[in-house]
């Protein structure tokens, strides 16, 4: 990566060598979870919450060893700063209105606070979906204001600002092949 990337990153927190320990292991289980589902007729959908979620989520899906299918889903938080006000707006919709014929994994880059993904897990289960389960690269429960479980996790973190594999601080440093944490000078 350039210097000046390097300049504005206080250390790596995990290499892509360890990105990819993870990715493999939460593949393996969501393998061995779904495997007894491909009998009944239900489908495995993975659903990526954009932008975020893009290079986890296409790493994660060629590892898992069964029949899938991918969709998208964006959504916004109104608030400023880095403070939610709780309305979420879905900005991008899943294709299918009924999702009754889908076990669904919601995949997400990072989650701190849950007030998006609670809300999302939520419309998800009310288009009528068999099952959704929740896979995120990174947790950070320091930060957490309502009670979400992750069934599928590859990493807990303390509560600084990271970047890379996909974590971006407006709209940089998603291609970082590893996650490193931001200086505070550069987002304050």
């Amino acid at each position: 990566m350039n210097e000046a990337v390097n300049r504005d990153l206080a250390k790596v927190m995990f290499t892509n060598e360890q990105i990819q320990e993870a990715v493999k292991r939460i593949a393996a289980e969501i393998t061995r979870d779904f495997s007894t589902y491909s009998n009944s007729g239900k489908k495995l959908m993975l659903v990526g919450i954009l932008k975020g979620s893009v290079i986890f989520m296409a790493d994660l899906m060629r590892e898992i060893d069964l029949p899938l299918t991918v969709d998208f889903m964006k959504a916004s938080s109104y608030g400023s700063g880095t403070k939610s006000s709780g309305m979420v707006n879905v900005t991008l919709d899943l294709k299918y209105e009924n999702l009754s014929d889908y076990n669904v994994v919601v995949i997400e880059d990072i989650i701190d606070s849950g007030n998006t993904l609670a809300f999302l897990l939520g419309y998800i289960k009310d288009k009528g979906a068999n099952s959704v389960k929740l896979c995120a690269l990174l947790d950070k429960p320091s930060r957490r204001t309502v009670n979400i479980d992750i069934d599928y996790c590859g990493m807990s973190i303390p509560d600084e600002f990271v970047v890379g594999y996909g974590l971006d601080y407006d709209e940089r440093y998603r291609n970082l092949p590893y996650i490193g944490v931001l200086k505070p000078e550069v987002y304050e």
